[in-house]
């Protein structure tokens, strides 16, 4: 009888290994089939479809359709974009430093890098841009916009210009060069002792910009920062790691990784000493804070290293890698989840059932920081201090949705040789005026949500045949709107002056004018400031009873 158990077990192992064989055999089975199936699919609708079709553009179309069951982070890279993803993981291009949007339906230059070429040899803010090399843009998408731009360094680019001060259509010369975008577009001080990092990428030496910008701001007599991150995507993992290093020790877990292959389940420690492990810290987050962001917001939460205040992060908790194709092509998939300090994984959607609804909070975890704060899982990464988000009133929001802020930043500067300052500058109660006025021949005019439903409310009397009564009743209550909403123009005037002297700045000082103008009136900076000056409540949230 003794004996049974030494006969039973190698009986059992055998049956489950013959059983997963016989699994492994099936799933690699149903590979090869569903692979042949889509093979002859393809060879038969290439040759019987009625009209011709282009094969590699129906071959994407069928693998993105297949990748965007996954989640939205899995992609297929075709050899032809491999330069644009390079560009998303590097910073660096081969082109003349400008960002170019469509206003008005005219491909138009929205910010100039500074000291790029486009900088250099005279681009403006405002400028439309007609031809490239004498190849009309009108009716060219942005991604044909932007291949025409972008192309070996030292290429010769001549575009056609109409700029708002100039009747007649010239040329600007210039040659491409390698562009590197900053991670750190801006590091200053907001007052005295208390710095500013902005930080909107995790491109290729993120850690080391953040570094030597917060190794200056030392030198200048900082001794509390600001670290932005508000709106930004994320990026390397390794970065992410780099950055939190400057504010963490040598040593200490800062994220690890869990995936269905055991090359993909690791766990990354800070391989160098911190430039500064004690200098006060806020960091700014939001809403399109995701990833590598979530990494650095959640190392400092778990460790009680700074304050968060801003809004929820976005919640993206997986890792992408790269793997190369035939034919250049590359895939990036997502290979693993990834666990903050504290063990929480900051995923908000869970993309196995398929479903796009974030995880519900009676389904989330508690997890604790290093002082023993609770903290959650499975939706982003929480602030410390809730600001709520700004809402621009609707007559703010049409002035530049209709480009009309943008515009008459444009004929600011050309009507206006200096500013003096980023900081200091603010429009004018006559200069208000004189925007209201040239305002009145834009034809400007809006629908208010309250519009909107009194017509509904009229469409819906007439057709439920009501007396002439209640539909002239409704037609006086929208006259009395529209001259109510005259008045809007002034009764935002504050708003709509801060969005003028923000466009207005940036034709001066670029990008850098843009976020020192906001200083003064952006309310988490404000309250990041507030917090830092005020050590008791810094250290009461961090360090709770």
């Amino acid at each position: 009888m003794r004996k049974y158990p030494f006969i039973i077990i190698p009986i059992i192992l055998f049956s489950f290994l013959a059983f997963k064989t016989v699994e492994q055999d099936d799933r690699y089975f149903q590979i090869v089939k569903s692979l042949d199936v889509f093979t002859t699919l393809f060879k038969e609708v290439n040759a019987y479809y009625v009209e011709e079709i282009n094969p590699t553009e129906l071959m994407k179309i069928g693998i993105d359709a297949m990748l965007s069951s996954l989640d939205p982070y899995t992609d297929y890279i075709p050899e032809d974009d491999i330069e644009d993803y390079r560009t998303m993981t590097t910073g660096e291009y081969g082109g003349i430093g400008a960002v170019i949007e469509k206003k008005g339906g005219i491909n138009t230059v929205v910010m100039p890098y500074k000291n790029a070429p486009a900088a250099r040899s005279g681009l403006l803010i405002g400028d439309q841009i007609l031809k490239i090399n004498n190849i009309a843009l009108s009716g060219k998408k942005a991604y044909e916009i932007s291949n025409l731009l972008k192309s070996q360094i030292n290429a010769q680019i001549t575009l056609e210009i109409k700029r708002m001060n100039r009747p007649e259509v010239f040329e600007i010369s210039l040659a491409t060069e390698k562009i590197v975008i900053k991670n750190v577009p801006y590091a200053g001080l907001v007052k005295v002792g208390v710095g500013y990092i902005k930080l909107t990428d995790f491109t290729t030496n993120a850690g080391k910009e953040v570094g030597e910008a917060l190794k200056e701001l030392t030198r200048q007599g900082v001794s509390k920062l600001i670290l932005d991150l508000r709106g930004n995507p994320g990026g390397l993992l390794d970065e992410a790691i780099n950055v939190s290093n400057i504010f963490i020790p040598k040593g200490a877990e800062i994220v690890s990784t869990k995936g269905k292959l055991e090359e993909w389940t690791k766990v990354y420690n800070t391989k160098n000493q911190s430039i500064d492990a004690k200098i006060p810290l806020v960091v700014l987050i939001d809403e399109r804070s995701a990833s590598a962001a979530e990494i650095v917001a959640g190392v400092v939460q778990d460790y009680d290293r700074g304050v968060l205040v801003g809004r929820k992060t976005y919640g993206k908790g997986l890792v992408q890698q790269t793997r190369p194709l035939a034919y250049n092509a590359q895939l990036k998939v997502t290979t693993a989840k990834y666990y903050i300090p504290s063990g929480r994984c900051i995923q908000a959607i869970d993309y196995s059932t398929k479903g796009t609804t974030k995880i519900a909070d009676s389904l989330k975890s508690t997890f604790r920081t290093s002082s023993g704060r609770a903290v959650l899982d499975g939706g982003g990464v929480d602030p410390d201090i809730l600001i709520d988000p700004s809402k621009f009133a609707v007559v703010s929001y049409r002035l530049m949705q209709k480009d009309l802020i943008f515009n008459y930043a444009t004929k600011y500067y050309f009507d206006h040789d200096t500013l003096a300052s980023a900081r200091d500058f603010e429009l004018s109660e006559p200069e208000f005026q004189q925007f209201l006025a040239w305002l009145e021949n834009q034809s400007f005019d809006y629908q208010t949500p309250l519009e909107i439903k009194l017509e509904q409310a009229l469409d819906l009397a007439k057709a439920g045949a009501r007396s002439e009564q209640v539909h002239q009743s409704i037609i006086e209550v929208s006259a009395l709107l529209q001259s109510e909403k005259k008045k809007d123009l002034i009764h935002h005037e504050r708003e709509i002056k801060q969005l003028l002297e923000q466009d207005i700045v940036s034709r001066y000082f670029f990008q850098e004018g843009i976020i020192e103008a906001s200083f003064d009136i952006d309310l988490d900076i404000l309250k990041a400031v507030e917090i830092l000056d005020d050590t008791e409540s810094y250290d009461g949230i961090l360090k709770p009873n």
